[in-house]
């Protein structure tokens, strides 16, 4: 029975999580459990369960007594984001070039998701990008070895996502990001471990730059609930 509790609250996570990242649930409103409830044929226990996790993963908010609310995300949250995945996307980066495999694993895994970031550009205008982009991501983070790493990183990515941040949007950024990935892809390849970590490091701050660069004044502050 407590598995089956956790796996109901797990659901509830991966579920609510995802309508946050594809912004189902706007900025500023707040998260009602009865609606979650009867959308996720779910009963309220793991559905308050998983908003707690959430809040604690700060993809939500909490003010006493009035509930769970979706926060907007300030400047500086992006750039505390994008901080901590330069370092971390640099350590899974090095991890992956230095694992026995690398080379088969650029074969079989990264390199059919870059061709298909290539046809989904040129074929589709890019539509469905961002979601190739993270799987090519998250097939490094995985291959690190380090589990904790890869989930930090999966709750970073959806953060970013979350707060409308992927860099792709910025005209231009796409296809100078498909260099840099071909660029890691070879030095993970050839087990440069230092050298991946080098390339990651500055892919991601590449993009964090690109997406600073069309960051106005009144991009959204954090959340503050009316008086």
């Amino acid at each position: 029975m407590a598995i089956e509790r956790q796996t109901y609250k797990e659901q509830a996570y991966r579920e609510i999580r995802q309508m946050l990242v594809d912004g189902e649930l706007p900025p500023g409103s707040k998260v009602v459990v009865r609606l979650l409830s009867e959308r996720l044929a779910l009963s309220p226990t793991p559905i308050k369960s998983a908003l707690a996790g959430l809040e604690r993963d700060r993809f939500l908010v909490a003010v006493p007594h009035r509930g769970y609310f979706v926060p907007e995300v300030a400047i500086e949250d992006m750039r505390e984001i994008y901080e901590l995945r330069e370092a971390l996307d640099g350590i899974a980066a090095r991890n992956a070039a230095g694992s026995p495999d690398a080379e088969g694993f650029v074969h079989r895994v990264l390199r059919p998701l870059y061709e298909e970031q290539r046809r989904v550009l040129d074929e589709d205008g890019g539509q469905g990008y961002s979601a190739v982009d993270v799987a090519f991501h998250r097939a490094i983070w995985h291959a690190s070895g380090n589990a904790r790493l890869a989930q930090i990183l999966d709750n970073l990515g959806g953060q970013l996502r979350f707060a409308s941040g992927s860099s792709s949007k910025v005209p231009g950024r796409v296809p100078e990001a498909l260099d840099e990935h071909e660029a890691i892809m070879a030095a993970v390849a050839a087990g440069d471990s230092a050298l991946a970590e080098r390339l990651s490091r500055r892919h991601v701050r590449r993009a964090a730059e690109a997406f600073g660069g069309v960051v106005t004044p009144e991009s959204p502050t954090p959340y503050r609930p009316a008086d």
